[in-house]
C-alpha cells in the first residue's frame, strides 16, 4: 500500500469555504479523513491547495491535437495535466462524418482507459453564419440519424455535443441527445431568444463558450445570450484568456448565472503550452502570434492557447473574483455537470486525490492526480 501523505499548512479551499493552516491527507489514490502516525508530512505553508481542474472543452495542447493519433492525444493530455487539469473532456472539430466516427472510436478507447473523461463533438451541426474556426464546406444540418451515428461511434463515451438548434432537425437532435444521456450544448448558433428557449426546454443544458460564436446581446432582440444566462438549467462555458471576453462580459455572466452555473474552459488548440507558430485545427491552418490563435484565411479566432492555471490566476488577480467562486467554476461545477462530483471536483474524504498547489500569487507549484505527483511540489 502506498504511504500516506499529509499536506499541511496551506490555505485549503473546501466546499464550505477557505480553511487557513489546513491539512489534506492522501492515502493511495484518495483523500482520507485521518492519517497514520508515520505519514509523510509536506509543509506547504504559504500556499493554496485547491481541487484539480476539470476542462469540459479542449481540442489539444503541447503541440498535439485530440483529432490525431493516440500518442497525440496523450501528449495533449499530459500538457494540460502539467497545468493543473486533472480531468479533461476531449473535443473534436468539424470534419467529414466518417473521420469523426473514426476519431470517436479512438477517443472512446482512451476514455475507457481513464486518460480522458469523455468526448465532446463541436461540429459539424453548427451554423455557417457563426462557424468560427470550422470548415464551412463540412457543415451540415443536425439530422437526428447522423447525430445518433456519432453518439454510437463513441461507444458510450460521448459526453457532449455542440449544435445550432435553430437549424432543421436541431430541436429533435437536442431531444435525442438528452434521451441518450449526452449533454446538448448550444453554440456556434444564430438562434433567436425564442429558439434558444425552445432548445433549453427540449433538453439543452450547456452554453458553448457563451458570447462567442453567437449573436450579441440586443435590447430588442436579446438572442441566445439572454436565454442561456437566465435559465437555471443551463451551465455557461467561459474562456477567460483576456482575448475572447471583455472583463465586463465575464462579470455579467457571473452576476446572472453565479459560480454554480459557470464553467471555465480553455477551448485550447495544439499551441497551448507549446508556443507561437503555424498549426492545424481540423483541416484549417492557424497562425498563433503572441499567444493568440487565428485562422490564416479570414483571421477568425481559432480556439485558444489557454491553460486552466492561467484562467485561475487571471480570474483572481485581474477579474477580482472570490477564490471560492473561481474554484467552483474550475472544478466543482464542471464535475457536477459531468456527473462525476462523487469522485472529483472538491477536496473531501473519499474523493480522488486530485489537487493543485499554488503559491500566494496563484502561480502553479504542484499538481497531484489520483495520489501521484504529476508536477512535483516546487517550494523553494
Amino acid at each position: 500500500m502506498a504511504a500516506s501523505k499529509v499536506l499541511a499548512g496551506a490555505r485549503v479551499v473546501l466546499p464550505s469555504g477557505i480553511v487557513d493552516d489546513g491539512r489534506v491527507i492522501v492515502e493511495g489514490a484518495r483523500i482520507a479523513g485521518a492519517a497514520p502516525a508515520d505519514s509523510e508530512v509536506l509543509d506547504v505553508t504559504g500556499h493554496w491547495l485547491v481541487p484539480g481542474f476539470v476542462d469540459l472543452h479542449n481540442h489539444g495542447g503541447g503541440g498535439a491535437s485530440f483529432s490525431g493519433s493516440a500518442d497525440d492525444v496523450l501528449t495533449a493530455v499530459r500538457a494540460h495535466r502539467a497545468h493543473g487539469t486533472t480531468t479533461l473532456v476531449a473535443s473534436t472539430v468539424t470534419e467529414d462524418m466518417g473521420v469523426l466516427a473514426q476519431q470517436a472510436g479512438l477517443l472512446s478507447e482512451l476514455a475507457e482507459q481513464g486518460d480522458i473523461a469523455g468526448i465532446h463533438f463541436e461540429g459539424p451541426f453548427i451554423s455557417p453564419c457563426r462557424k468560427g474556426a470550422h470548415s464551412e464546406a463540412l457543415l451540415r444540418d443536425p439530422d437526428p440519424a447522423e447525430v445518433r451515428k456519432l453518439v454510437e461511434a463513441a461507444r458510450g463515451r460521448a459526453t457532449m455535443m455542440t449544435l445550432a438548434a435553430e437549424l432543421p432537425g436541431g430541436i429533435d437532435s437536442v431531444r435525442l441527445l438528452a434521451e441518450h444521456g449526452v449533454i446538448a450544448a448550444i453554440g456556434h448558433t444564430d438562434a433567436t431568444y425564442e429558439q434558444t428557449v425552445a432548445a433549453i426546454d427540449a433538453g439543452a443544458t450547456v452554453a458553448t463558450h457563451l458570447f462567442n460564436a453567437m449573436p450579441a446581446l440586443g435590447h430588442r432582440a436579446p438572442g441566445p445570450i439572454a436565454a442561456l444566462m437566465e435559465d437555471e438549467r443551463v451551465t455557461v462555458e467561459l474562456i477567460n484568456d483576456g482575448v475572447h471576453l471583455h472583463p465586463a462580459a465575464l462579470e455579467l455572466a457571473f452576476h446572472h448565472a453565479g459560480a454554480r452555473r459557470v464553467a471555465f474552459i480553455t477551448d485550447a488548440m495544439d499551441a497551448a503550452g507549446s508556443g507561437d507558430g503555424r498549426y492545424l485545427l481540423g483541416p484549417l491552418e492557424v497562425e498563433v502570434a503572441d499567444g493568440v490563435a487565428r485562422l490564416v484565411e479570414g483571421g477568425s479566432i481559432a480556439g485558444s492557447t489557454l491553460t486552466l492555471d492561467r484562467a485561475f490566476r487571471r480570474a483572481v488577480t485581474v477579474d477580482r473574483l472570490p477564490v471560492t467562486d473561481v474554484v467552483a467554476a474550475l472544478s466543482a461545477t464542471p464535475a457536477r455537470l459531468l456527473g462525476l462530483d462523487d469522485r472529483i471536483g472538491s477536496l473531501e474524504p473519499g474523493k480522488d486525490a486530485d489537487l493543485v498547489l499554488l503559491d500566494e500569487d496563484f502561480v502553479l507549484k504542484g499538481v497531484m492526480r489520483r495520489g501521484e505527483w504529476v508536477v512535483e511540489p516546487q517550494l523553494g
